[in-house]
């Protein structure tokens, strides 16, 4: 039964489909015959699995198994990522509709895949295993995890106006032009902080700064208002700013650069509210906390493939290719440890 795993594939090439499969001498499968001369000669079933299975086994095997268990373990979520890499598919073959080659030189040049249907297979299977690391990092949080979050670190949701300045850097720029770039919007924020020195009413100043500097077209027409924020609601990319908010007390203003990924800002704490419920806040936290396990352990990923695996008794029958896969399991780990 070892040559289950790559029948299936054999069909897939048959010009006529997979019919009855012509038998050797020695009593193998025969999956290429050829003859010339009088002379005959043959591939068989097995010489072709030892081919894939040394070469490609390990990642098609992988690919068969996370499937399977990811599909089994979380079917709604694999329902919608199916949608979605059908959508992109779709996507795909529309803006390369003229340009069928091109596609698929790319996606041989990038990802060593053959067809736009195989990149969607690739999106659908990567989909998966990103939400059972999720799923698994949320694992390793206890409810006590959870209760030391809320007392020592949960806090209340506070009201922050902010004044954003994005460096004007664009493509093809020389690296002098970047660093002026940059140092001009730092200036600009070191200007508008001046100005809100120099005010009487901050929160009004604020607000018109806002209009005459800020690059946030989503919260212009609100005089800067992001609301009530929180950790939780906000990645990790905006901890710099939050942070700087929670250290304000009600009517400060910031008074030193805080930098995003969407570029400079100024903020003002304009109010606060108690902070809720642990009931309330344990999926929030619960988030946090799985993030932070992520960040914290670099083979968390392998991890999380490992133990889903292991939860439904993954056994490889193949000793060879278990063997190559075991190599292969710890070639990751070690590699994520050296990163």
């Amino acid at each position: 039964m070892k040559k289950v795993l790559i029948l299936s594939a054999i069909c897939l090439f048959a010009l006529c489909g997979c019919g009855k499969i012509p038998k050797l001498a020695n009593g193998e499968e025969a999956v290429i015959t050829f003859k010339k001369d009088g002379k005959e000669h043959s591939i068989s079933a097995d010489e072709l699995y030892e081919l894939l299975k040394n070469n490609y086994g390990v990642d098609a095997v992988t690919n068969l198994l996370d499937k399977y268990i990811l599909e089994t373990e979380f079917p709604e979520y694999a329902d919608s990522a199916k949608k979605e890499a059908d959508s992109t598919v779709e996507a795909l073959k529309l803006n390369y509709k003229d340009k069928e080659n091109e596609l698929l030189s790319l996606l041989q040049i990038y990802y060593g895949l053959n067809s736009v249907e195989a990149y969607g297979d690739f999106i659908y299977i990567n989909s998966l295993r990103t939400h059972a690391l999720d799923e698994y990092a949320k694992l390793q949080v206890s409810d006590k995890d959870i209760e030391n979050y809320y007392n020592k670190e949960a806090k209340g949701d506070i009201e922050v106006y902010h004044i954003l300045v994005t460096p004007k850097v664009t493509d093809g720029m020389s690296e002098d032009d970047q660093k002026k770039a940059e140092e001009d919007a730092k200036n600009t924020i070191n200007e508008i902080i001046k100005k809100l020195n120099d005010s009487k009413d901050a929160l009004t100043t604020f607000k018109e700064l806002v209009k005459e500097y800020s690059e946030d077209e989503s919260t212009n027409q609100k005089d800067g208002n992001l609301g009530f924020i929180n950790y939780y609601q906000l990645s990790s990319e905006y901890d710099e700013l939050i942070d700087a908010a929670y250290k304000l007390k009600n009517g400060e203003y910031s008074t030193k650069l805080i930098t995003t990924k969407l570029g400079y800002h100024v903020i003002y704490r304009n109010d606060s509210k108690e902070k809720d419920t642990l009931e309330n806040l344990k999926d929030e936290i619960l988030d946090i906390l799985a993030d932070r396990v992520k960040e914290d352990d670099d083979k968390a990923s392998i991890h999380a493939l490992k133990y889903y695996r292991d939860n439904y008794n993954m056994k490889i029958i193949d000793s060879e290719l278990n063997n190559v896969y075991g190599k292969n399991l710890n070639s990751q780990l070690n590699a994520q440890s050296a990163e």
